[in-house]
């Protein structure tokens, strides 16, 4: 019963603020072009901002792990080649064809990841999940845009990738945190509690945008194509990944990280990406929305099993 209500303190929460966001906007307390501007705020200041405290905050000596970081990595890679070949031949239009592959392989990471680490853990002890998001965010920018461009009917343009990663403010932010990190940079007191402030404030934002941005449109034109992404992200990739993570010998705040990288929600700025690249925008909308509704479920029962199992 204890890990029951755990497991659901650390999850219902989450829940909660999106139910906000979703409220705030139903009531016009929010309008779409608040959205829009606060959404921007969020990505470039917010979450770069709470990426650097939380991998500078890091002892590196504790939670540097070479086999985690390549385990990770390897897995994301793997699953995006199998995606690459499997879904064209179940999907025949392109434009749908590089979204429904975001929406198996790429997490929203950043905003699940950090607080339910530490409602777990506690704050000062999610440094595990810091650095692997400083490794994840980039791989997965970088495979979202060749999922796109790979079916856009178009060469690859190695150098809009490139320019699109070392210019993505989050991880702008992480390789900043990396860097004090590392030559021991040490910043005044009133500028670390800002920054400490500010961190603060990226999480629950995050969270109540991401809500306002649900809108249960277009649901029955795309509803094969959901209901396969959501069993597939949310399912399907926690099912093989977790206990093959268990089986090489993973545990605590590191396997409760995979978790998050293979069960949380598809990435909000899959939409965005898709609208800009020629992809299904709407079909991105819609797989945003579910999975990140029915994640607040599975989310729950893949950390009751693993504090049940004493794996995390």
């Amino acid at each position: 019963m204890e890990n029951l209500i755990l497991s659901f303190n650390v999850v219902t929460p989450l829940f909660f603020m999106m139910v906000i966001g979703y409220f705030l906007k139903h009531f016009k307390i929010l309008d779409q072009h608040t959205l829009d501007v606060m959404n921007k705020v969020v990505f470039k200041i917010f979450l770069p901002v709470l990426l650097f405290y939380n991998v500078y905050t890091t002892d590196l000596g504790t939670v540097f792990d070479g086999k985690l970081i390549l385990f990770a990595v390897t897995g994301i890679l793997v699953l995006f080649v199998l995606l690459v070949f499997f879904i064209p031949k179940i999907q025949k239009d392109n434009r749908k064809r590089g979204v429904m592959i975001q929406g198996v392989f790429r997490s929203n990471f950043v905003i699940f990841g950090i607080p339910i680490a530490t409602s777990l853990y506690g704050e000062g002890n999610v440094g595990t999940t810091a650095m692997l998001i400083a490794v994840v965010v980039p791989l997965f920018n970088v495979l979202a845009v060749i999922s796109l461009e790979i079916f856009r009917d178009s060469q690859i343009n190695i150098k809009k990738i490139i320019k699109g990663v070392i210019t993505n403010p989050l991880i702008i932010g992480a390789f900043v945190g990396i860097v004090f990190l590392l030559l021991g940079i040490k910043l005044p007191t009133a500028v670390m509690t800002t920054v400490k402030d500010v961190s603060k404030m990226a999480t629950p934002l995050g969270l109540i945008l991401l809500g306002a941005s649900f809108v249960f449109a277009d649901v029955k034109k795309y509803l094969k194509e959901t209901i396969f992404v959501v069993i597939a992200k949310l399912i399907v990739v926690p099912a093989i990944m977790i206990p093959l993570s268990v089986y090489v010998g993973i545990r605590g705040i590191a396997l409760l990280t995979l978790t998050i990288i293979y069960g949380a929600p598809t990435g909000v700025s899959t939409f965005q990406m898709a609208k800009q690249m020629d992809g299904d925008s709407d079909l991105a909308a819609q797989v945003i929305v579910f999975t990140s509704f029915f994640c607040i479920v599975t989310m729950f029962f893949w950390i009751y099993i693993l504090k049940s199992l004493a794996l995390i």
